[in-house]
């Protein structure tokens, strides 16, 4: 299986459970709710979206062949950023990283000690040797992941609520503020929301807040 990856970096997870963990991110072209293309975006299911993940030009991005290529890309970025062998972390991210990832690529990335995680839509079916999944969804239509290690609930939706989603089989549940022109809002209406339903957590963008990817 051939693999289009954006870009691939050495950077600190800033949100959800995993916040503030040393992490490789490897985001994988292409989505399935919308083109990338800006002049489509308002007709985007989810037309928030604030990543560039077209093309291939983006650091350590190209075109892999195999998934043991990939995944000795990603080891060599973990290598050459750390000074630690342990503690292997990867995050696919997209884009919508469902549309291509493997589990032959979750394998190899296992065997050479990392362990993987996924941030998903929730609109294609995964692996299922991943070792942690987040979702994040955007639409109930074709929804199929509906266990996992977290649900990250972006908010304010126009059509979608995080009440849909609160009986699905996931460990920690998050509302993240939606991060647009409309921030302050969104974040008061966000704790708000967790205030009058502690199920859901807060989950702030911190890598936006301290100025990192």
């Amino acid at each position: 299986m051939n693999f289009s990856v954006k870009e691939i970096y050495h950077t600190i997870q800033g949100e959800g459970a995993r916040s503030g963990r040393a992490a490789v991110f490897c985001r994988f072209s292409g989505c399935n709710l919308w083109s990338g293309l800006e002049h489509q975006r308002k007709n985007a299911v989810c037309n928030f979206c604030d990543t560039d993940f077209n093309g291939t030009d983006g650091q350590n991005g190209g075109k892999f062949l195999t998934a043991e290529k990939l995944a000795s890309t990603i080891e060599r970025v973990w290598v050459d950023s750390t000074s630690d062998s342990d503690h292997r972390y990867i995050v696919f991210t997209g884009g919508e990283p469902g549309l291509q990832i493997s589990a032959e690529l979750v394998s190899s990335l296992q065997t050479k000690r990392f362990e993987v995680a996924i941030e998903t839509n929730g609109t294609v079916a995964l692996p299922e040797n991943l070792d942690w999944v987040t979702v994040s969804p955007k639409t109930w239509n074709s929804f199929v992941v509906t266990k996992g290690s977290e649900l990250k609930f972006v908010f304010p939706q126009k059509k979608l609520a995080p009440e849909e989603f609160k009986l699905l089989d996931f460990e920690h549940f998050y509302i993240q503020p939606k991060f647009d022109e409309q921030y302050d809002d969104n974040l008061l209406k966000s704790l708000d929301f967790c205030l009058k339903y502690p199920k859901w957590k807060l989950s702030l963008q911190t890598h936006k807040y301290v100025g990192i990817l």
